[in-house]
Order: structure tokens, then sequence, then C-alpha cells
């Protein structure tokens, strides 16, 4: 069954931290948070049921459901459910690749914009979702990415997620990745 995918605006963002050069990146596209229910061993060794939260990228329910299974498969031995997925609140993440950006925060930002006939202020409030280490971390890089920018903005609230992890569209591996795989803007 071949799906269409909606083209997806991918952006890196180069810049230095502490002399280590890292990455980030920002990917609007269609995302699905999704809970996934299941018997995990703990430290202890005991067996307890647990319910993580997971973002995917997709176009549908039923897609957002499908890749969440085809993930999860991969690091859960025995079953599990699909227990909720909804549309997530943001359509663009800001990824960190760095090993430290372990935790992901929901950022809300508001852009600033002059009403030329009134001469008032308004505000556009829109959810990002960010990938960094620590909250400070998350504030840095909501920074570095939108001071590439020309849009004025105020941070108006960021806190951290229960989301284990994000799992991104990748295209069909045909065994060595095409000209295609490249994103739209190299910083």
């Amino acid at each position: 069954m071949a799906i269409n995918r909606l083209e997806t605006k991918v952006n890196n963002y180069q810049f230095n931290n502490h002399n280590n050069k890292q990455s980030m990146r920002s990917r609007t596209a269609m995302w699905f948070e999704c809970k996934i229910r299941y018997e995990k061993t703990m430290e202890d060794g005991l067996q307890k049921k647990v319910t993580e939260n997971y973002t995917v990228d997709a176009l549908s329910f039923t897609e957002a459901e499908q890749r969440i299974m085809e993930e999860m498969s991969s690091y859960i031995s025995g079953e599990f459910e699909v227990a909720d997925i909804k549309k997530a609140p943001y359509k663009e993440i800001f990824f960190d690749d760095s090993d430290l950006a372990d935790r992901w925060y929901k950022a809300k930002l508001q852009f600033i914009t002059i009403d030329e006939k009134t001469e008032k202020e308004k505000r556009s409030s829109v959810n990002y979702l960010v990938q960094a280490g620590t909250l400070n971390g998350a504030v840095k890089n909501i920074d570095q990415v939108m001071g590439g920018t020309m849009i004025d903005y105020v941070i108006a609230s960021v806190a951290e997620t229960t989301l284990m992890d994000v799992f991104e569209y990748k295209k069909a591996d045909a065994g060595s990745a095409s000209q295609d795989d490249k994103p739209e803007f190299e910083g």
C-alpha cells in the first residue's frame, strides 16, 4: 500500500556549545501522542504494569497506531497495548542530537506582531516540543532555533513532559540512503 506522504519541513541549525559542535534540527509534521501499556520488569525484578507516552510522525490515527506498534515491538518483549492515541498539540519539534538531551519539554511561545491600523501589539501562541537535558537547556535550544529567525517572540512557558521518546518517519530502506533523504536546509 503506497501512501503519498506530505512533505515535511526539516531544518538543521548548527551552534557551538562549550566548543563541542552540536546539531539542532527542527521538524514540522503531523505528530501523534501514543500511550503504551505493558508489563515492565523493574530494577528489583518484579513485574509492574506501566503506561508510557511516545510521539510518532504519521498522517492518520491508523498510521500512528501501526507505526507505534512497529517501533515498540523492537523494545518490548511480550504483549503490549496501545491505550490511547491523540493528535499532539504541537506541529514542530526542536531536536537536540547531543547525548545529554534525554528529556522532552513542551514550550509555549507567543509571537508578537503589531497591527498596522490600530498600532496595538498582538500575540499569537504556538506550542513546540523541545528536546534537551535540562529545563535551562530547553530554553537555550529554543533561543538557538528562534534566534535564527526575524520573529519577535516571548517564551510563555516551558514544562517537562512524560514523553519517553519521539519516533520520526523514515523512508523505507532499500539497502542505502537515497538522495531524497537529505534535509531541505543544512546550516
